[in-house]
């Protein structure tokens, strides 16, 4: 070989060679949160987000006037859970299933943990008309609760303009949703994949590393580490349930046990863990992950690394957009 096409390659190979920082892998794998989630880059009007914010927080959407969205999702105390393995119903019974966040929840490719639902908008009727939840019979009784209200009446107008006859169930889920597209918690992690290489300490960034090394990646992904897969969550010995998941849904062999990976997004605030609650300490939980879904025997140090890593995705609630109306 020439002389100068030696030189060429030598000048070359440390740049192949070049080792990628942890903030490069990271970029690759994960994305900052937007300032809000708006559906196909709309932005909603004030008075339509106001009155989302107003039917979140409304108790006269269910059947005794005892529960609201609030209720099971608690923006001002629980991060949007609300601290049980299941919830109460309005009358009577639990739900089956763990409340999860609703805090940046509209970035999740599917809602429920079922993923039966694909926006935040859909998802919000079902509730008020769940036998278990909040148990009013159908949509016609939210209508006619909301048409008894005077206020519900302006607002609805105020909202929906162009509709002769505003209130509507179906005008009902788009404010909600409207409203829950705010809820972002911007947190450190965020900042850091911003470029902000001093936003997480030396214990949050071994842990980061520790989370790509390990594989946890493959399923937590994305802007909200979740929220956009849907996958049978371990054997069946490991999480015992007699839940059939995505199955109850889609009555599909292969959805039988499949459940939506969760976000990781304020982890450390929305326990107990996973589609039952069952698992109660955070420790415990990325433990199992680790065991039944990445293969990986986690020792107690990994553990606590990895868990100190999620404590930089706990975010800030937007305290004055959330207070209640």
């Amino acid at each position: 070989m020439k002389r100068k096409a030696w030189l060429v390659l030598l000048l070359v190979l440390p740049v192949l060679a070049a080792p990628q920082s942890l903030l490069q892998r990271a970029q690759k794998v994960f994305a900052p949160l937007p300032v809000r989630m708006d559906e196909r880059g709309k932005t909603p009007r004030p008075a339509l987000i106001d009155l989302g914010r107003r039917l979140f927080y409304e108790k006269q959407l269910s059947l005794n006037n005892t529960m609201s969205c609030n209720s099971c999702h608690d923006l001002r105390n629980g991060f949007g859970a609300d601290g049980r393995p299941t919830s109460p119903g309005a009358v009577s019974g639990r739900g089956t299933r763990n409340a999860p966040s609703v805090y940046n929840a509209a970035l999740h490719f599917w809602q429920f943990w079922d993923g039966r639902s694909a926006t935040v908008e859909t998802q919000a009727g079902a509730p008020m008309t769940n036998p278990v939840e909040m148990a009013l019979p159908d949509g016609f009784e939210v209508e006619k609760r909301l048409l008894a209200i005077p206020d519900y009446v302006k607002r609805f107008a105020l909202a929906f303009p162009e509709d002769e006859h505003p209130v509507r169930w179906t005008h009902a889920m788009e404010a909600i949703g409207a409203f829950e597209r705010g809820l972002v918690t911007p947190a450190p992690f965020d900042r850091y994949l911003e470029g902000d290489e001093t936003a997480l300490d030396s214990r949050q960034l071994k842990g980061l590393d520790l989370f790509l090394r390990v594989g946890c990646a493959e399923c937590h992904h994305g802007a909200t580490l979740g929220g956009n897969e849907l996958r049978q969550i371990g054997r069946k010995e490991a999480f015992p349930s007699q839940d059939r998941g995505r199955f109850l849904a889609t009555h599909l062999a292969v959805d039988d046990g499949v459940f939506k990976v969760p976000s990781l997004r304020n982890v450390c605030e929305t326990g107990p863990y996973y589609h039952n609650g069952q698992v109660r300490k955070l420790e415990e939980a990325v433990s199992l992950m680790g065991r039944h879904e990445c293969g990986q025997q986690l020792s107690p140090q990994e553990v606590s690394e990895l868990c100190d890593f999620l404590t930089g995705l706990t975010g800030e609630i937007p305290k004055d957009y959330v207070s209640p109306p």
